[in-house]
């Protein structure tokens, strides 16, 4: 696939204000500080389309980019912990959850996971909500290049062996850096499978 377009659509504080149209939408959510805003930067090969923020969560809205005229790209509000009275719990955002389980026209989401750390419990945890929702996912190990590639490897097996607990059947994945555009290709590949209308690599 070759993106010749990549625009800002409009961003969405609830499911009510979303787009009411019929474009493939395809989602990248990951946990705050994951790189997502230069993935979704590098995947479009557009500096600045999506913003890249030194303060993790800046993303608050669900903000949808219109590819090529065709499909959208959507950028979903990080997850993280959340302090209540000192008790440290998921703190999944309820309109990212509604948007997940309800749009109709999401055709894939990207679970973006930083292969620079060992399985993190949040990740983990949204992870197997997502797959009690239904809908389908692709991991994505982002920050590739930040380390060895040995060490990201056992990162991924290491998340992938607690999914196996759970499934029997697990999730495609993908390996990328933002800074040298490995895996995306891979990316794009899965999307052109989901505008064919097909479930390549996903859950």
């Amino acid at each position: 696939m070759k993106i010749k377009s990549a625009e800002f659509d409009r961003s969405a504080s609830d499911l009510k204000s979303c787009p009411n149209w019929n474009r493939p939408e395809f989602a990248f959510i990951g946990r705050s500080n994951v790189g997502k805003s230069s993935l979704i930067n590098m995947l479009v090969e557009r500096r600045n389309l999506a913003l890249v923020s030194g303060s993790p969560g800046k993303t608050t809205l669900i903000n949808f980019f219109i590819v090529n005229g065709s499909w959208c790209l959507v950028d979903l509000p990080g997850y993280g912990y959340a302090k209540t009275l000192q008790v440290k719990r998921a703190d999944f955002n309820e309109t990212v959850a509604e948007y997940l389980e309800k749009r109709e026209n999401l055709r894939c989401v990207f679970v973006l996971i930083d292969s620079n750390v060992p399985p993190q419990p949040i990740d983990l945890e949204f992870v197997r909500w997502l797959g009690q929702a239904g809908a389908p996912f692709v991991l994505v190990f982002t920050k590739a290049d930040k380390q060895s590639a040995n060490a990201a490897k056992n990162n991924i097996a290491a998340f992938m062996k607690t999914l196996s607990t759970w499934w029997p059947e697990l999730p495609g994945t993908i390996t990328c850096s933002a800074k040298t555009t490995a895996g995306r290709d891979e990316i794009l590949a899965v999307i052109d499978e989901g505008l064919a209308g097909g479930t390549a690599r996903v859950w």
